[in-house]
Formats: structure tokens, sequence, C-alpha cells
């Protein structure tokens, strides 16, 4: 009876959003020790936001099969989850070293499990006291009222960031009383779930501006409208956090606000448009990319494009792609691209910055997308700036006109050939190869996975696994819903993998044994992470899905 009535306080202050922490008795039998600890401390794996993490010994395109690879644990939160749970491997916690993964939760909630048996080292919420996390139906302005990009609370949205060096996760956490709103920057030690010093800190911003919303040449931050959609990125010290808008609800602004990881002082201001209006910064969710010179890459979806009838004007720069360097307390464009056709697609609602950007690894090229179905290769040094008839990019590929691109993009580098995987809604799944020599992706050796995919308005979410180039350990995992228009509704999720050299070879999918790898609903725009022989799937079923080998 005391174990029974133990486990009813637990499930009671869980759903109370009361802070659960290890208070003993020892996490369950963890088996042979995993001889892997790699570590997913941001979004898609890396800067680059390849999505790849090449150091997987376990799973291989021989042992991810229906007979050896499956669903292993499920790792159960409070709400659904719409930032990609992150790792950091062989961490001093629990009387030894494990591999962690980190779970956020639109419920302001955080979970600390084992990554390998499961076992719940810590669970702590951060909503602000008094309040509650925001719900779609405060939104009151967005889409005309029928605001359903969420389908209830909309706590912590974008994927954290994990600082090894001070072995503290960053995310921001929204709260309400129903007409306040506050968003807060967090800093929490990965081992207690304690608040670091200086956490957390309320953000806010003025920027010098006579655009929307602005009151006597200033625009101010406003917590309610701008939504923190994209992942953080942590750069040279600098925790970056970039905000879009809920159902395009002005006035609103792409801002780039950047915060001391030591110290959580604020250090940078970036407003996209402040003599305009909108550009937010969307990419489905993943976060800004940066180079090993800390430049930041960003793509910004509908808005004001220049100043005064000058489309080249650096003041407002929606519908582009922005190579950002950091200049004093802002951030200064260095290089940009806007399509020629902006207008076309501003009017549309056809705006680019709807798909997840990566930079080619070392290479010096930034791959976009717009939401008419073109993929932009761009130097991302030279971006192309505007022309008004024509675009000066280094490569432009049309998809089908019906793929939206609300995707992530994803890399491999295989032994013999490099590859970049995009599949969007209402398209095919497609490796492209990329010519390093030639700086160029091959349209003609293009492999083509043409099985029903993702339909609606929500294409797939890619990550790939491999043991570095080694033959034969290349593994291609999209997640994405299997009926509906998951941008506006909750539906029912699917995880597949392929072989990453031919994509026409589907190794297995979490439908193939009725009933037993059954995932749930999917997560909107939240990719599989994989590592140490682990796949896990977040969800909009309240839970963290785990992959692997079936002993």
């Amino acid at each position: 009876m005391a174990n029974r009535g133990q486990l009813v306080l637990v499930l009671l202050l869980a759903a109370c959003g009361r802070d659960i922490a290890d208070t003993g008795g020892g996490p369950p039998d963890p088996g042979p020790p995993n001889p892997q600890g790699v570590s997913v401390l941001t979004q898609h794996n890396d800067l680059s936001r390849s999505g790849w993490n090449d150091h997987e010994a376990l799973l291989t395109t021989s042992n991810v099969n229906a007979q050896s690879f499956g669903k292993v644990s499920t790792l159960p939160v409070d709400d659904q989850i719409y930032a990609q749970p992150l790792v950091a491997g062989k961490i001093a916690i629990g009387g030894g070293e494990h591999n962690v993964v980190y779970v956020a939760t639109v419920n302001n909630s955080v979970y600390a499990f084992d990554g390998d048996n499961g076992h719940l080292y810590w669970q702590r919420n951060y909503t602000a006291a008094g309040m509650r996390p925001p719900r779609n139906i405060d939104m009151t302005g967005a889409c005309g009222g029928q605001y359903a990009d969420f389908s209830g609370n909309m706590g912590i949205v974008g994927t954290p960031v994990i600082d090894a060096g001070h072995k503290a996760i960053y995310f921001v956490a929204r709260s309400t009383t129903g007409s306040d709103y506050v968003q807060y920057l967090h800093g929490v030690d990965i081992v207690t779930g304690n608040e670091v010093a200086g956490s957390p800190v309320k953000i806010a911003a003025t920027y010098a501006g006579s655009g929307d919303g602005s009151a006597n040449g200033v625009i101010t931050f406003d917590a309610k409208r701008q939504n923190q959609r994209q992942a953080l990125t942590l750069v040279n010290g600098v925790v970056y956090v970039s905000f879009s808008s809920h159902c395009d609800w002005g006035p609103y602004h792409g801002w780039v606000l950047g915060y001391d990881a030591a110290t959580l002082q604020q250090r940078t201001v970036y407003n996209a448009t402040p003599d305009g209006a909108a550009a937010g910064m969307w990419e489905s969710g993943m976060g800004m990319a940066a180079d090993a010179q800390g430049s930041l890459y960003v793509v910004t979806g509908n808005g004001t494009v220049g100043r005064g009838g000058d489309p080249t004007s650096l003041r407002n720069r929606g519908e582009s792609a922005l190579k950002l360097i950091p200049s004093g307390s802002t951030l200064q464009v260095a290089s940009w691209f806007t399509p020629s056709n902006y207008q076309f697609l501003e009017n549309n609602d056809l705006d680019y910055g709807g798909m997840g950007a990566l930079l080619i690894p070392n290479a010096n090229l930034f791959l976009t997308g717009a939401k008419d179905g073109s993929l932009y290769l761009l130097n991302k040094d030279d971006m192309g700036g505007f022309q008004p008839s024509s675009n000066r990019v280094q490569q432009t590929i049309a998809l089908n006109p019906g793929a939206n691109m609300h995707c992530q993009a994803a890399y491999y580098g295989g032994a013999g050939t490099e590859y970049v995987y995009v599949w969007s809604e209402n398209d095919a799944l497609r490796a492209i190869p990329f010519d390093r020599a030639a700086g160029l992706l091959d349209q003609n050796g293009e492999k083509v996975f043409s099985s029903q995919g993702p339909t609606g308005q929500s294409g797939a979410v890619l990550s790939v696994s491999s043991d570095g180039n080694t033959a034969g350990t290349g593994i291609l995992w999209a997640s994405y819903a299997t009926t509906g228009d998951a941008e506006h509704a909750v539906s029912p999720g699917i995880l597949r993998a392929f072989d990453a050299s031919d994509v026409t070879k589907e190794l297995w999918s979490n439908r193939e044994v009725a009933g037993r790898d059954a995932p749930g609903n999917y997560a909107k725009f939240a990719s599989p992470t994989v590592a140490n022989g682990r796949v896990y799937l977040p969800t909009f079923s309240n839970q963290v899905v785990v992959y692997g080998l079936l002993r």
C-alpha cells in the first residue's frame, strides 16, 4: 500500500505542476552499460543545423528493421512537446555517469530522464509565480480569433540549448495571468534543475524606429504577440533568442535578443523591420545557424522590404536571408538575399523563411527555401542582395509547386556522396547529392522516394545518424503526420527510417508491427533525436517514445 500511495502522490504532484526531484529509490536495472556517450546539445545537432549525428555506432542499416528494432520505452510528460529533446552524454548524476535526455513541454515543464533506462532524475515547472502558461484561445486577434497553430498551452515552445561548459540548459518559458503576459529566459543546472545565478531574466527590449506599433520613435517588445518559435542558439558565450508571431497578428517584428550565458544579462538587441512591420523568424522551428566565426544566419518571413521605396535598404529586411554579425549591442547585416519576386510571395502568403535553413558543413553555402516550392543555395558571404529581374544566387531548385516547405532539411556526408535531404508536404522525399567541387546540388543524381508522404501544410522533419562515413551505417529518420493538416490540427504521426545512401530503400517504420511501435500524435516541427543507440521521438501525446534495438 505504501508504494501505491507514493505513486499516487507523485502523479498528483505532476498534475499540479509541482517540482519532482530524484528523492531516492534508485533507477531501474540499467542493463549493460552503454558504450556510447554522445551529446546532442542544440537543435539539429550542431550550429550548421545539419541534423546529423556522425558518432552513432550501434544503429546500422542491417539492424534497423522490424525484427531487431522497435519501441523500447516511453518517457511520460505533462503536456505536448514542441521542442526537440536534447541529450547530454555521460553526465555525473544519480550516483554515476549517465546519458541524460532533457524534454520541455508547453506546460513550462522540463524533465531530465536517464537516456538508457528512462529513470526520472528531476522535473521542474517554470511557470511564473501566480501565473499559468498562455493558451491558444488567449491569442484573440490571431487568425481572426480562430488560432489553431497551437491546440492548448503555449509555454516552452522553442527548443532549448545546453552549454556543456556551464552545465546549464537555457529556454524561454511564457506565462500569463490572462491579461498580463511575460516571457522569461531561464538558465537551469542540468544536474539539479535549479536556476543558475541571474536566472530567470524577464525578456524585454526596445529599438529605435518608426515601424508598426512604435511610440515616439521607439518599438517595444510585446511578450504577448511575439512568438518564440525558433530554437535557441548558443554562440561564443551568447544565448540568442529569436521571435516570430502568432498567425501574423500585429504589430510584431522579427527580433533577435542575445544574453550572456554566464550572467544572463542582455547583450544584443536586433529588430529586422524597425521602420516597417513583420519579418518573423520561423524556419519550421529550426534555430539560427552559425559559422566558425560566430556569424549568425537566419531567414525572415513576410514583412517590409527596404525603406522609402528602396528595396535594398538594410533598415527593413522582410522576405530575406540574412548574415548577421555582432556589432556593439546589436547585429549588423553583413550579407543578405531577397528574392526578385518578393512582392508576389508577400501578396500570396508564399513567404520566404518557412523551411528550416542549414549551412552546408565545411562549405560557404547556406540552403534556404520559400513557400512557393523553391530551394535557394546561397553563398553565405555574398548572398546576392536584391536584383529586380533575376536572382544572383548560387543555385535555385524548383520543387513541386504544392510543396510549401514547412519542413526541416538535413545533411549527410557519406563516403562516396554527400546528400541534402528535403521532404516537404505534398512532395516526394528527395536526396539531392552535393557536388563539393562545383559548389552545387546535383539534380541529375537525385534519388527520390515517391510513396505517399506528408500532406496538408506540414512536411517532414528529418535527422541523420551514422558512424562517420562507414558504409552501412547511414540512416535517414523522418517524422511527419500521417493524416490531416498538422498545421492546424493534432494528427497521428509516423517515424520512418531509410538508407541514407539510397532513400528508395525503406528500412523500418513504426507502423510495420501493428500496435508494438505506435508513436502517438505527431509533434509539429520537433525532430527525432538520435543518440547512443536510441531514437527519441517527441509527440503531442504527452510522451517521448524511445526506439532502439530489441533485446
